[in-house]
Protein backbone atom coordinates (compact mmCIF):
# COMPACT_ATOMS: atom_id res chain seq x y z
CA UNK A 1 0.00 0.00 0.00
CA UNK A 2 1.23 3.52 -0.79
CA UNK A 3 2.36 5.51 1.64
CA UNK A 4 0.06 9.06 1.85
CA UNK A 5 2.06 12.31 2.94
CA UNK A 6 1.58 13.09 6.74
CA UNK A 7 -1.65 15.03 7.52
CA UNK A 8 -2.83 15.27 4.36
CA UNK A 9 -5.74 17.04 3.96
CA UNK A 10 -8.54 16.01 1.25
CA UNK A 11 -11.86 18.30 0.16
CA UNK A 12 -15.28 17.39 1.11
CA UNK A 13 -15.65 17.35 -2.49
CA UNK A 14 -12.64 14.48 -2.62
CA UNK A 15 -14.21 12.45 0.09
CA UNK A 16 -17.84 12.60 -1.43
CA UNK A 17 -16.68 11.56 -4.85
CA UNK A 18 -14.47 8.62 -3.14
CA UNK A 19 -17.40 7.09 -0.90
CA UNK A 20 -19.76 7.53 -3.55
CA UNK A 21 -17.62 5.59 -5.74
CA UNK A 22 -17.01 2.73 -3.60
CA UNK A 23 -20.83 2.54 -2.73
CA UNK A 24 -21.89 2.49 -6.37
CA UNK A 25 -19.06 0.03 -7.22
CA UNK A 26 -19.43 -2.33 -3.88
CA UNK A 27 -15.38 -1.71 -3.52
CA UNK A 28 -13.94 -2.44 -0.07
CA UNK A 29 -12.14 -0.27 2.12
CA UNK A 30 -8.83 -1.60 1.03
CA UNK A 31 -9.50 -1.59 -2.41
CA UNK A 32 -10.73 2.07 -1.73
CA UNK A 33 -7.42 3.53 -0.41
CA UNK A 34 -5.38 1.83 -2.93
CA UNK A 35 -7.65 3.31 -5.72
CA UNK A 36 -7.65 6.80 -4.70
CA UNK A 37 -4.53 6.71 -2.66
CA UNK A 38 -5.46 7.29 0.45
CA UNK A 39 -2.64 6.30 3.48
CA UNK A 40 -5.42 4.00 4.96
CA UNK A 41 -8.72 2.19 5.02
CA UNK A 42 -10.02 3.25 8.64
CA UNK A 43 -9.55 6.86 6.86
CA UNK A 44 -12.31 5.03 3.93
CA UNK A 45 -14.14 3.40 7.28
CA UNK A 46 -14.54 6.80 9.19
CA UNK A 47 -15.52 9.20 5.70
CA UNK A 48 -18.35 6.02 5.40
CA UNK A 49 -19.37 6.50 8.85
CA UNK A 50 -20.36 10.36 8.60
CA UNK A 51 -21.80 10.36 5.17
CA UNK A 52 -23.91 7.66 6.16
CA UNK A 53 -24.78 9.40 9.36
CA UNK A 54 -24.89 13.56 8.46
CA UNK A 55 -24.89 12.90 4.60
CA UNK A 56 -22.45 14.75 2.23
CA UNK A 57 -22.31 18.05 4.41
CA UNK A 58 -20.80 16.48 6.81
CA UNK A 59 -17.73 16.66 5.39
CA UNK A 60 -16.91 20.12 5.46
CA UNK A 61 -17.05 19.73 9.29
CA UNK A 62 -13.64 20.27 10.68
CA UNK A 63 -13.14 17.40 13.16
CA UNK A 64 -9.29 17.83 14.11
CA UNK A 65 -7.91 18.58 17.48
CA UNK A 66 -9.88 19.18 20.50
CA UNK A 67 -13.56 20.12 20.95
CA UNK A 68 -13.72 23.31 21.78
CA UNK A 69 -16.47 24.24 24.43
CA UNK A 70 -16.63 27.75 23.23
CA UNK A 71 -18.75 30.18 24.70
CA UNK A 72 -21.74 29.77 26.32
CA UNK A 73 -24.52 30.21 24.08
CA UNK A 74 -26.55 34.01 24.41
CA UNK A 75 -30.22 33.63 25.95
CA UNK A 76 -32.97 36.01 24.52
CA UNK A 77 -32.99 39.00 26.31
CA UNK A 78 -36.42 38.61 27.92
CA UNK A 79 -35.13 35.45 29.07
CA UNK A 80 -32.16 36.90 30.66
CA UNK A 81 -34.10 40.02 31.96
CA UNK A 82 -36.92 37.11 33.89
CA UNK A 83 -34.00 34.71 35.10
CA UNK A 84 -32.25 38.31 36.63
CA UNK A 85 -35.59 39.14 37.95
CA UNK A 86 -36.34 35.94 39.58
CA UNK A 87 -32.15 35.37 41.20
CA UNK A 88 -33.51 38.85 42.49
CA UNK A 89 -36.50 37.67 44.41
CA UNK A 90 -35.08 34.47 45.53
CA UNK A 91 -32.79 36.42 47.20
CA UNK A 92 -34.85 38.81 48.97
CA UNK A 93 -37.27 35.81 49.86
CA UNK A 94 -33.71 34.34 50.97
CA UNK A 95 -33.09 37.11 52.91
CA UNK A 96 -36.52 37.49 54.79
CA UNK A 97 -36.35 33.76 55.33
CA UNK A 98 -32.94 34.49 57.43
CA UNK A 99 -34.34 37.30 59.15
CA UNK A 100 -37.34 35.46 60.64
CA UNK A 101 -35.57 32.25 61.37
CA UNK A 102 -33.38 35.40 63.75
CA UNK A 103 -36.41 36.73 65.01
CA UNK A 104 -38.10 33.16 65.97
CA UNK A 105 -34.63 31.98 67.88
CA UNK A 106 -34.13 35.56 69.72
CA UNK A 107 -37.78 35.26 70.67
CA UNK A 108 -37.10 31.38 72.02
CA UNK A 109 -34.06 32.56 73.77
CA UNK A 110 -36.33 35.05 75.67
CA UNK A 111 -38.95 32.83 76.68
CA UNK A 112 -36.35 30.26 78.10
CA UNK A 113 -35.14 33.04 80.04
CA UNK A 114 -38.26 34.22 81.20
CA UNK A 115 -39.31 30.52 82.52
CA UNK A 116 -35.94 30.51 84.47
Amino acid sequence: MPKGIANKRYTPEFKKLVIETMLEEKLSYSETARRFEVSDHHRIQNWERIYLTEGPDGFAVERRGRGSKGRPKQLPKAVEEDLLAEVQRLRAENEYLKNLQALVLEDERRQRRKRR
